[in-house]
């Protein structure tokens, strides 16, 4: 079984919803990275999804922009990114590591040896932007090949054509965009999100996580139970720009999380 797997199946019988915190490998600094990814599982994150940057980050809003473009200027690779999970792994060998990318670094590398790098390094999963499951066909396979899932996006505008690709060719779980926007917008409308993700799982038979506007311990208590998982990006990337040193980006960072654990365990035992 996957670490993935092995989550779900553990927070499902716990009745808890996964906490998936987002952060851009390389910001606020590149010294403190594994550090900080240590931090934020010991604040209660049941997965980590770390952002490689990319120069042109079209589904992120400008405080993730910021975040690459600061990690692009210190000279963060994939490569780098890959050495960061397994510095990470010497210690953690449960919490699964989700890398959310674009396809331009991973062509670089090539899609087969990309899986093979990223699997040996202990990347659990992927979620690649712009890779659209109705051209990732042969990609897909080679991620699976090397025991690495491949994770697709859903939003509101996703028909049923998308959906059945997404049904066909994805797996660990489905990312569902919870607007019509960009990373860091603002939700309007909370309970036609929950009534969507509801009808998804059911189609879809695979976990959901929610994403994109997520921002406190209030939003994600208004999600806990009705999602798989939250993921929660813009709010923490934003935080940890004000972080003095390393040391105080851990701080950030486990303050940050602790409050978002402490109610989706609440809302779930009551």
């Amino acid at each position: 079984m996957s670490r993935l797997a092995a989550m779900f199946s553990r927070l499902q019988e716990a009745r808890r919803t996964a906490l998936i915190p987002f952060l851009t490998a390389g910001d606020p600094s590149t010294t403190g990275v594994v550090a900080l990814l240590h931090s934020l599982v010991q604040a209660g994150a049941d997965a980590i999804e770390l952002g490689v940057p990319f120069s042109d980050p079209m589904a992120d809003g400008p405080v993730i922009q910021g975040s690459s473009e600061r990690a692009l200027a210190r000279g963060v690779s994939l490569r780098q990114v890959l050495a960061w999970v397994r510095d990470f792994r010497r210690q953690d060998h449960d919490t699964p590591i989700i890398l959310m990318g674009y396809l331009n670094p991973i062509e670089i590398l090539g899609m087969r040896h990309f899986a093979e790098e990223a699997a040996d390094a202990g990347v659990d999963a992927v979620i690649v932007v712009d890779l659209t499951p109705e051209e990732a066909e042969t990609d897909t396979a080679l991620l699976r090949q090397a025991g690495i899932d491949p994770i697709f996006l859903l939003a509101p505008t996703s028909g049923p054509q998308r959906v059945a690709a997404v049904k066909r060719l994805g797996s660990g779980f489905v990312y569902y965009v919870s607007l019509r926007g960009i990373t860091g917008a603002q939700q309007q409308d909370w309970d036609e999100v929950v009534s969507r993700v509801a009808e998804l799982r059911r189609e879809l038979a695979m976990p959901m996580a929610i994403g994109f506007g997520i921002r406190d311990a209030a939003t994600a208590k208004r999600l806990a139970g009705k999602a798989d998982a939250v993921v929660i990006g813009s709010a923490l990337v934003q935080l940890l720009q004000q972080a003095k040193d390393d040391e105080d980006a851990q701080r950030l960072a486990s303050e940050f999380l602790a409050p978002i654990r402490a109610v989706l365990n609440e809302e779930l035992s009551a």
